[in-house]
């Protein structure tokens, strides 16, 4: 008699953790084996962070590594609780793996090559003993009347497997969503998250490249809110506080088809009164100072002191004790409330991440098994889960493969443990 066929449908971060926690939990009592549609594994580990994969985020307390998740947060909770950062870290570590973490807590190998983590995951799936078909995507699973699955796959072949793990991803390209809604599952649409925002705005011109260290930004008529750093780029305006604020508002800022009012405030530590009265100040200290040369607030960059000048109609030549209130009002306003026109959106890097997926009520987040199909499981972006810029969606595709390796491994019957392949 066969060992038991266990189908990994995705050869990403979650499909190959997956694998590996299940093979080196079930030894030879399975067969794992990793189908993946394309011929490249593991594509988002070797492009993350620039190349350098932002491997997870070294926040330890699960209570609070489940606030930078807009969706999943509270099924994520005692996920966390079994596989978080630490245990991750301590994984890779034990592999050889030497990592660093940065100010802001982001995780990176020593190396600051993603190809040092895309490495020890084919190493550890090697030894665990994981079979990896590449060029060999899912096309189609049905349920078996005795339990199980059949699969049909893009080669051709149909494969009979005792536990399937849909690992996709999120894009519907991958056909995950596709192949869940035909197991049964509800599908929350898919939208971008972690985006940028295009903006065409004199107020940037010519400023690709400048940053400002933190500012808050918000939507107005919307709760939407996020504070960090903003960097302009080419087409508008990126960064930590923008990438943070897409992915709360993704599904808001889809509806509006991406087009929307974006207010900056380059001074978020001073309330309006406060900016307003530092200006004042500036004023009486510094009359003969014109205002082009000296900008009394040392969060705002220069190059972009001269814009806000500009925008708020003020002369660069024009001395400080010339400043009537009016104009120092508009000046304040510029600081304190730029509105730019938003007009579009543009991917974060190479890097693509979607809310919308499986619906999480679906799914029991012990086992990551559905409710719905006994035998099928599910992990990372495939679910209706989403995490902040920083590695915290890879966390969530290790925590979520882990659970559901370790649960499909728990599921074989010990009698099968003494049969051969």
């Amino acid at each position: 008699m066969s060992t038991p066929l266990i189908a990994i449908a995705g050869g990403g971060a979650a499909g190959f953790f997956a694998a590996i926690a299940c093979a080196e939990a079930a030894g030879p009592r399975a067969t794992v084996v990793i189908y993946e549609a394309t011929a490249h594994l593991l594509a988002k580990v070797l492009v993350s962070g620039g190349g350098r994969c932002n491997v997870t985020h070294a926040c330890f307390d699960p209570r609070q590594l489940v606030t930078r998740y807009p969706r999943g947060s509270r099924e994520l909770l005692g996920a966390f609780h079994r596989w978080s950062p630490r245990e991750m870290m301590a994984w890779l570590e034990a592999r050889g793996v030497a990592l660093k973490t940065e100010p802001d807590g982001r995780v990176f190998p020593a190396t600051d090559d993603a190809r040092t983590i895309a490495d020890c995951l084919q190493r550890a799936a090697r030894d665990a003993g994981v079979q990896v078909r590449t060029q060999s995507g899912l096309r189609a699973a049905t349920a078996r009347p005795a339990g199980g699955f059949e699969l049909q796959l893009s080669t051709g072949e149909r494969v009979t497997c005792t536990r399937l793990l849909l690992a996709t991803g999120g894009n519907s390209q991958a056909g995950g969503p596709a192949l869940a809604h035909a197991l049964g599952h509800a599908i929350e649409p898919p939208v971008p998250s972690l985006f940028t925002v295009n903006v065409v705005d004199p107020r940037l011109t010519d400023l690709a490249g400048l940053a400002a260290k933190h500012v808050a930004v918000s939507v107005p008529g919307t709760k939407l809110q996020a504070d960090g750093p903003l960097l302009v780029t080419h087409w508008g305006l990126s960064g930590p506080a923008v990438l943070k604020l897409s992915a709360w508002g993704a599904r808001e800022l889809a509806q509006r088809e991406y087009r929307f009012p974006l207010t900056v405030n380059f001074a978020p530590e001073l309330s309006r009164e406060k900016l307003r009265e530092a200006l004042t100040t500036a004023r009486a200290q510094n009359p003969r100072k014109q205002l082009g040369t000296w900008c009394p607030l040392s969060q705002v960059p220069s190059r972009l002191w001269e814009r806000l000048l500009a925008a708020a109609k003020i002369a660069p030549t024009q001395q400080w004790a010339g400043l009537g209130n009016d104009a120092l009002g508009a000046l304040a306003a510029q600081i304190g409330a730029a509105e730019f026109a938003v007009t579009g959106k543009s991917t974060n890097k190479e890097e693509f991440v979607t809310c919308g997926g499986v619906r999480l009520r679906e799914v029991d987040f012990k086992t990551m098994e559905s409710k719905l199909r006994p035998g099928l499981h599910f992990a990372g972006e495939l679910l209706d889960i989403d995490g902040l810029t920083g590695g915290f969606n890879f966390q969530a595709a290790w925590t979520t493969g882990y659970l559901a390796g370790q649960a499909m491994a728990a599921s074989l019957n010990p009698a099968a443990s003494d049969t051969t392949s």
